[in-house]
C-alpha cells in the first residue's frame, strides 16, 4: 500500500463523517479522523480502518486545520482527498427570531463556512501536488431555507458559494464539489430533535420527500466516495443526496 491514497474527514467521529471514513477504508485509502471532543469515538472509527490515525481539531481555529493537514503529510507524505464534514448548528423554529443570536450566528459560521474555508486552504498545497479532490457538506436547507434553523440553512448556503469559488480557483490541480444530503438518520439529528421530535420530523420528511424515505449515513458516504474517485469530469456541482426533497416546494416554517 505504498501508494494507497490519503484522505482527511473533518467531524468523522460518527455519523455521515464516520461512515466516510469507513467507506474510503474499505476502498483502500488511509485516513485522517477527526474531532473535537469524542476522542473515544473517533478511536473506534479509526479502528476499523485498515490504516488512520486520530488527530483532535477544532476547524474554526485556523492552526488545527494547519495540524490536521500537516499531520496526514508527517505520516504518509500526502494528501489526495479532503471531506469538509464538520458543522454545528442550533436547533431552533424557524419562525423563533429570537431564538437565535448574533454569537449564534457567528458560531455556525465559524465552522461551517470558515473552518470549511480554512481546511482548504490549509490543504492547497498538498492537493494541488496530488490532483486531488475536496467535497464539501453542504444541507438541502441551503436550498429550501428550512431545517434545523435559520441560521443553519444560511450557512449551507454561504458554503455552496464558497465551494463554487474555491472550485474555479483550485483548478485545474483540484476539484471541488458539494454533497447536500437532506434528513439522514445520525445521532447528530437524534440528539438535536430529542426523541419525540426526532420521529416527527423523520416521518414529515419521509412522506414530503418524492422518493419516501430518509436517507442512511451510508447512502451519502458512497455519494462522496464516487466524488472523490470516479468524477473525473466533475468539479463546481452541487449534488443533492435527500430522496428529492430539493424539488418541493417549502412548507410555512
Amino acid at each position: 500500500m505504498a501508494d494507497a491514497r490519503v484522505a482527511i474527514v473533518t467531524g468523522s467521529s460518527s455519523g455521515i463523517g464516520a461512515a466516510t471514513a469507513l467507506e474510503l477504508a474499505r476502498r483502500g485509502w488511509r485516513v485522517v479522523v477527526n474531532h473535537t471532543k469524542s476522542a473515544q469515538a473517533a478511536a473506534e472509527v479509526a479502528e476499523q480502518c485498515a490504516e488512520a490515525i486520530v488527530v483532535q481539531g477544532d476547524v474554526a481555529q485556523d492552526a488545527d486545520c494547519r495540524r490536521l493537514v500537516q499531520a496526514a503529510i508527517e505520516r504518509w507524505g500526502r494528501l489526495d482527498a479532503l471531506v469538509n464534514n464538520a458543522g454545528t448548528t442550533k436547533f431552533v423554529a424557524q419562525a423563533d427570531l429570537d431564538g437565535l443570536s448574533a454569537a449564534d450566528f457567528q458560531r455556525i459560521f465559524a465552522v461551517n463556512v470558515v473552518g470549511a474555508f480554512q481546511m482548504c486552504r490549509a490543504a492547497a498545497q498538498a492537493l494541488r501536488a496530488a490532483r486531488g479532490a475536496v467535497v464539501n457538506i453542504s444541507s438541502v436547507a441551503s436550498r429550501n431555507a428550512v431545517g434545523s434553523s435559520l441560521a443553519y440553512a444560511a450557512s449551507k448556503a454561504a458554503l455552496n458559494t464558497v465551494s463554487m469559488s474555491l472550485a474555479r480557483v483550485l483548478a485545474p490541480e483540484v476539484r471541488v464539489n458539494v454533497v447536500a444530503p437532506g434528513f439522514v438518520e445520525t445521532p447528530w439529528m437524534a440528539d438535536g430533535y430529542g426523541d419525540e421530535g426526532y420521529e416527527r420530523a423523520r416521518e414529515a420528511y419521509a412522506r414530503l420527500a418524492p422518493l419516501g424515505s430518509v436517507a442512511q449515513p451510508h447512502d451519502v458516504a458512497e455519494t462522496i466516495a464516487w466524488l472523490i474517485e470516479g468524477a473525473g469530469q466533475v468539479s463546481g456541482q452541487i449534488l443533492y443526496v435527500d430522496g428529492g426533497m430539493h424539488i418541493v416546494p417549502p412548507r410555512r416554517a
